[in-house]
């Protein structure tokens, strides 16, 4: 349905995490995947993160949702922008599959907004990769350098900034992307409603890594070792500097055996920043309604947004789902990777796996979690 038109290795090496790019015509005819209406819909829910933002003169207000009524806000100068909506609106998956170029340990969000004329974000910086998709409508988007940046009215806790010089300065059409790489700073504004979808991708910090160590130490017990000296300071309110090396090679042997680092990385990436629409079966769920139902011609579909990932060098056959370890041990190769890129299984790929037990039992536990769904 929808296909990329342009050369994703050329991207790759050229654009992607270095500087920003407009694609014209990146889908040919494009068609949005999802109305106005349908958006508003889904702003409407408690559990969808949504919210509305207000442009006023040069300052920008935040209406968080659920919203319900858009009647207060007029015809201009505001938007409604809606997360994850790939995880609550599946005829948006299609969209989101074809950046699977990228891999999904990356992939954050679709993010959807409906945008009034004049209505838009002030400059700002994000700290993650985006694609910016016009749908119908027309918006105007500005993208200046990496410098330094002093955040708006000094407050250190917004992505918003003082304005900048622009050197991209362009008008998105339907089909037309913009992608703006981390560091860039940029901002948006409606010249007649749109559509528009923010694809993006998102890489862990040192902060976040550092705490994904520590939980996993802690929930397995294990990282006990202690530093130990053969010689001390003849000061008594010394550190000397060959104990707190001493103290940091602790950590660096830790960080260098992949028993301690490859579940950490696995649960942390494979963990999604915005709630599943999980499908809660009516009970659990028996090998044989399973095989029944897929020689019926039922396909297996994972839930829209659901990461999961394998590790390359893995000393064990396991995968990492929302950020749980399932493990495979007696499964080849093939077919965990099979396992880990495939989002769908028609009946007749889902029957082959299935001769394999521990793939069967995999199903049902995907079934059982509410993380897979028997279309």
């Amino acid at each position: 349905m929808y296909t990329l038109n342009f050369d994703q290795q050329a991207f790759l090496e050229t654009y992607w995490q270095k500087q920003p790019l407009v694609i014209k015509a990146a889908f040919k005819d494009f068609a949005d995947p999802i109305a106005a209406d349908e958006l508003a819909g889904l702003a409407c829910e408690e559990e969808i993160a949504s919210r509305i933002i207000l442009t006023k003169q040069n300052n920008w207000e935040i209406i968080q949702g659920p919203i319900e009524d858009y009647a207060p806000f007029g015809e201009d100068n505001w938007q409604l922008l809606v997360q994850a909506v790939n995880h609550w609106y599946p005829d948006s998956q299609p969209l989101v599959d074809v950046f699977r170029f990228i891999p999904d340990w990356r992939f954050d969000d679709l993010m959807v907004s409906f945008a009034t004329p004049g209505g838009g974000v002030g400059p700002h910086i994000d700290n993650y990769d985006v694609f910016l998709l016009q749908g119908e409508g027309k918006r105007r988007w500005k993208v200046g350098p990496i410098g330094n940046y002093s955040p708006r009215g000094g407050d250190t806790h917004t992505a918003l900034i003082d304005d900048f010089e622009p050197i991209i300065d362009v008008v998105l059409e339907a089909g037309d992307m913009l992608y703006i790489p981390p560091g860039f700073p940029h901002r948006g504004e409606t010249i007649e409603t749109a559509l528009s979808y923010s694809i993006g991708f998102r890489a862990p910090s040192q902060q976040e890594l550092i705490s994904g160590i520590a939980d996993h130490l802690i929930d397995t017990n294990s990282g006990l070792k202690r530093f130990t000296s053969t010689q001390e300071p003849t000061e008594p309110g010394l550190l000397p500097l060959t104990q707190q090396e001493g103290m940091l090679e602790l950590l660096r042997e830790l960080l260098t055996k992949p028993e301690y680092y490859q579940p950490v990385l696995g649960q942390l990436l494979s963990q999604n920043r915005f709630e599943l629409d999980l499908c809660e079966p009516d009970g659990e769920h028996t090998s044989e309604e399973l095989l029944e139902a897929l020689e019926d011609g039922a396909e297996i579909q994972r839930i829209g947004g659901l990461k999961v990932i394998r590790i390359e060098g893995d000393s064990q056959k396991r995968l990492f789902i929302n950020g749980e370890i399932y493990c495979l041990d007696e499964v080849e190769a093939d077919t965990l990777t099979t396992l880990a890129n495939q989002i769908s299984f028609d009946s007749d790929t889902a029957l082959a796996l299935c001769k394999q037990p521990d793939v069967a039992e995999y199903f049902l536990w995907l079934l059982d979690q509410g993380y897979a769904y028997l279309a």
